[in-house]
């Protein structure tokens, strides 16, 4: 899953996206109220962690704005407020979960993968495939031809991009703001090494290939037949 953490505890912040990152997702991270609305608002994200407290515009305020825009992105809360008035209030402003503090990850973890099973409404949006290559989003899997493919986290998010996009040509500007969250261009070569890594491990020891350069444009992953 693609999780986002809107939390301005930095501490707080950097133990949750480390430890989801453990767990086999992929984890973003804003520090306040307003950099976390736009980031909810113009990227994809199965679940939205977000603080109750924060500064610039407060929790509640980010998730009553996403859902007045139709954003349907399940919401946990996290909050040191946990009176009977403080959940309801939170719930109803359009958090899907709230959780108290203090909490144990292991049931802020199990509390996620509820939210994210209730939003998935069919198969054919959590798994892609292309050819015998098939990625499976929630248990965060991919094999080709029966067999396990083992990708590490930007991996896979670089492989569910190509997927979700399959037949079309997707450009580095846009790998780097998807996959990497980058608005401008790093100047590195980090798309080709991914991009190398990439092709080992999914096209090596395959007689088809399926990820493709397609020069002065981008790249594609399709099925040539």
């Amino acid at each position: 899953m693609r999780i986002l953490v809107i939390e301005d505890d930095q501490e707080t912040a950097a133990y949750l996206v480390k430890a989801l990152s453990e767990a086999g997702h992929v984890a973003d991270h804003a520090s306040d109220g307003d950099e976390g609305y736009a980031m909810a608002s113009h990227e994809n994200y199965d679940v939205l962690v977000v603080d109750r407290m924060l500064p610039k515009r407060d929790g509640l305020s980010v998730i009553s704005e996403l859902r007045e825009e139709e954003n349907r992105t399940p919401v946990l809360i996290l909050s040191a407020l946990g009176q009977v008035d403080d959940r309801v209030k939170g719930l109803r402003s359009g958090g899907d979960d709230y959780l108290a503090k203090p909490y144990a990850f292991s049931e802020l973890l199990a509390r996620i993968e509820v939210l994210a099973r209730r939003n998935t409404p069919n198969e054919a949006e959590t798994r892609y495939r292309v050819a015998d290559l098939e990625l499976d989003r929630l248990a965060r899997t991919v094999t080709r031809g029966g067999e396990t493919i083992l990708l590490q986290p930007r991996e896979f998010r670089l492989l569910e991009y190509l997927m979700k996009n399959a037949g079309t040509v997707v450009t580095r500007t846009m790998l780097l703001e998807n996959v990497w969250d980058y608005h401008f261009d790093p100047q590195t070569n980090v798309i080709d090494v991914h991009m190398s890594r990439l092709r080992g491990k999914i096209d090596k020891n395959f007689e088809k290939q399926l990820l493709h350069t397609v020069r002065g444009a981008g790249y594609v992953i399709r099925d040539d037949g």
